[in-house]
């Protein structure tokens, strides 16, 4: 569907609130610029490579090769017991990117493995850094897969 065909308000998978109920919903969507190709994760409604307006949603493959990583060793007080924890910019198989948190400790990640996205609830941590409306967002962690 085009951004033409969809409305732009809380629900449109083009904003974080949809995309995230997308999410809880077992979906994962991305935008896709009509005009030049890109891929938007989250989607949103105008592209961030050439400023198109024409944004497809799609669904977007859970899988995908780590890109970058860090690991996080001074987290914000709520994330104090998470410690160490590493986080990606993991590239899908369809081109888009997206960052989140890796389910193995630091030494374990390279460049390059095979990742899977996952849901699940946040943690009580996480849940009080987020914002009011963000608290029953799901998560999503990547997960190493062979």
């Amino acid at each position: 569907m085009s951004d033409n065909d969809v409305a732009l308000d809380a629900d449109s998978p083009l904003t974080l609130p949809g995309f995230f109920d997308a999410l809880a919903d077992g979906e994962l969507l991305g935008g896709v610029c009509a005009d030049c190709g890109q891929v938007l994760l989250p989607p949103r409604p105008a592209c961030y490579n050439c400023g198109s307006r024409s944004i497809d949603v799609e669904a977007q493959p859970r899988t995908g090769r780590i890109y970058t990583y860090t690991e996080v060793n001074t987290p914000p007080p709520a994330l104090e017991d998470d410690a160490p924890y590493t986080i990606a910019i993991v590239e899908l198989d369809s081109g888009g990117r997206l960052t989140g948190r890796v389910d193995a400790p630091y030494d374990a990640v390279e460049i390059g493995d095979r990742v899977e996205l996952r849901v699940r609830e946040q943690t009580e941590g996480e849940r009080s850094l987020a914002l009011e409306h963000e608290q029953e967002w799901p998560f999503h962690v990547f997960e190493r897969v062979e």
